[in-house]
């Protein structure tokens, strides 16, 4: 049965009138709670491993190591990227690709994995969304922490552009996790949606520059077209502050940029619009 969760979320009804409103409502006071729960998640997933939650680092490393050992050491004629050893380049796009990839799978499934939360728990549920995201967050600074540690070696590191860290980073948090007011009520009526959304992130892969440079793109309609890709964006701008040392403001960036807000802001709009009509629906699905 639902009934405290569902009685949550019928006595929020007309208290209020947007859903941007009503998530913010949700997270007043829950910061410790999203915490825990954040690395509960991580431990939740590792559990009875001998390293817990540590292979959450271990197994991404490892295949940033195959690839070193494939570019580095077998394929030694593989060129380069932008005057950079290919390694490097695909280094710096898998960093962020890893959480990326996360949080929009992990994401839309947030609901669905954490039912209990819903339907047992009078639990807010946008907060399922937010420390989903968080734990997948965590992991990242933790690889992020690793890359430095390559670069600063192999001496592109350290410089005052790795500050832009602190810009597209949370902002990457966000965007993400504004898009999960969508898909991850979507994702609870239909798991057909959840399936779909792994499906597309396969090919979200090739099409984004993780393996190459989408700034060498000839066709002009076909670049500019990659400008609205979020995932494009995050990419080159992890490169911008740990590979290349340039401004977030440089060249044409500054359109990137300004799409990359105007669609968070549409984002923002659907999604909790989407939330506010199926957070009281999702109970009884559920």
């Amino acid at each position: 049965m639902a009934d405290n969760s569902t009685a949550y979320f019928y006595t929020t009804k007309h208290t209020e009138k947007t859903g941007i409103g009503a998530i913010i409502r949700e997270h007043k006071g829950q910061g410790k709670k999203i915490l825990r729960l954040a690395a509960g998640a991580l431990r939740k997933t590792y559990k009875g491993a001998l390293l817990g939650p540590m292979w959450a680092l271990i197994k991404p490393s490892f295949t940033l190591f195959i690839m070193w050992f494939a570019f580095a050491v077998g394929l030694r004629g593989s060129g380069s990227v932008n005057g950079y050893p290919r390694f490097y380049f695909m280094l710096t796009g898998y960093i962020p690709w890893f959480y990326i990839n996360e949080a929009i799978v992990q994401g839309a499934r947030s609901i669905r994995q954490n039912s209990q939360y819903v339907t047992k728990l009078s639990f807010p549920m946008s907060n399922i969304m937010t420390f989903t995201n968080l734990a997948s967050l965590i992991v990242n600074v933790g690889l992020t922490l690793i890359m430095y540690v390559i670069l600063v070696i192999k001496g592109c590191c350290p410089s005052v552009y790795n500050l832009q860290f602190f810009f597209y980073c949370p902002m990457m948090f966000i965007f993400f996790w504004v898009l999960t007011w969508t898909t991850a009520p979507m994702a609870a009526f239909s798991k057909d949606f959840e399936n779909l959304i792994s499906s597309v992130m396969t090919g979200m892969f090739w099409l984004s520059g993780i393996v190459w440079d989408t700034a060498s793109v000839k066709n002009e309609a076909i670049r500019i077209s990659l400008y609205f890709n979020p995932i494009n964006y995050f990419i080159n701008g992890y490169r911008r502050t740990f590979l290349y040392g340039q401004p977030m403001i440089a060249e044409d960036n500054y359109i990137e940029t300004i799409i990359m807000f105007a669609e968070l802001f549409v984002l923002m709009l659907i999604g909790s619009h989407y939330y506010r009509k199926l957070r009281r629906l999702i109970p009884d699905v559920l």
